[in-house]
């Protein structure tokens, strides 16, 4: 019985996310003392998977990631899980990983599938796994009495990412599948950093007033090597593109800091947001909720304290 883990990649290359899913399978992998099968779709670059512990690299060479749908990447796991006697998954929380991974635990039948990990396994037998639930407002350990199980874990929420080589085989084959959708092209966004990667998120809310003053949240956002982000009426707007959304209904984050400006904080955006390490709030309201759940606030004009923040980080730097 192995331990599977699926690898995302964006035009073959892999992103921090990627690492991040493929240490914590090798660190189960040993808990359990099996071997550690890595699934990944026309990798340009599969033996940098063995540096992090990859016994076995399956690299679907005629498939890309960015125009396969979630039906077929679903059925390519479902086949390798049962040709290989796979009995613990693991996959990020990723948008990929929150809709396959339902998929994949019906095809199978009898498996469980745990959501939310933020900590390896405290037992193996049963499975326990502790996770964030409710919005991440509170933990919880999920225990499954499955012989087979999905784990899906949250970017940025397991800690450090190691290197440990793997055994180090290669196997390069085609697949092909049917499919009712057929996805013509997937592009970024932008070429900036990705929010599911980031370290440190730079998000603004509606007390920007305009789209056109986002110059200056991106440029902190470049100066401290961030991503940038947005609540959720600012993308109904159309002030920001949908992909910066983050809250409940957007993408969860869980940075290292998190620096929200002009956000009032409802409790919506705060439930995509909470998992944060550092939350720094700024706001010309000192009665925002958002204050309530932060590490660190500052009351005052987003307009007077973002530059003069711009000017003194450069002056920091120089």
């Amino acid at each position: 019985m192995s331990v599977l883990t699926l690898i995302e990649n964006w035009e073959g290359d892999f992103k921090k996310t990627s690492y991040e899913t493929l240490s914590y399978a090798r660190n189960v992998t040993n808990q359990l003392n099996t071997d550690l099968i890595v699934l990944t779709l026309g990798s340009t670059q599969p033996k940098q998977l063995i540096e992090y512990g990859a016994d076995k690299v399956i690299n679907i060479s005629n498939l890309k990631f960015e125009t396969t749908t979630n039906k077929v990447i679903s059925d390519l796991c479902v086949e390798i899980i049962q040709e290989y006697e796979i009995n613990t998954t693991i996959i990020a929380n990723t948008n990929v990983g929150k809709s396959i991974s339902p998929l994949i635990t019906v095809k199978l039948k009898d498996t469980g599938l745990i959501t939310n990990a933020i900590a390896l396994p405290e037992k193996t037998a049963p499975l326990t796994v502790k996770c964030k639930a409710f919005s991440s407002k509170a933990y919880v350990k999920y225990e499954s009495n499955y012989n087979s199980n999905i784990i899906n874990i949250l970017p940025n929420s397991i800690g450090n990412i190691n290197k440990t080589p793997g055994k180090g085989e290669i196997i390069n084959i085609e697949k092909s599948f049917e499919d009712s959708i057929q996805i013509l092209d997937r592009k970024k966004s932008n070429e900036k950093i990705s929010l599911s990667d980031a370290e440190i998120v730079v998000s603004a809310g509606r007390g920007l007033k305009a789209p056109e003053n986002w110059e200056m949240i991106e440029e902190l956002a470049e100066l401290l090597g961030a991503a940038t982000a947005c609540s959720k009426p600012v993308s109904d707007m159309g002030w920001r593109p949908h992909s910066e959304h983050v809250g409940q209904t957007g993408l969860v984050v869980n940075p290292e800091l998190y620096i929200a400006i002009g956000i009032s904080g409802a409790i919506q955006h705060l439930a995509g947001v909470n998992g944060s390490k550092n939350i720094v709030v700024i706001n010309i309201d000192a009665d925002a909720p958002f204050f309530k759940g932060a590490n660190y606030g500052i009351i005052g004009d987003a307009f007077v304290i973002i530059p003069k923040l711009i000017e003194a980080i450069k002056n920091h730097k120089n």
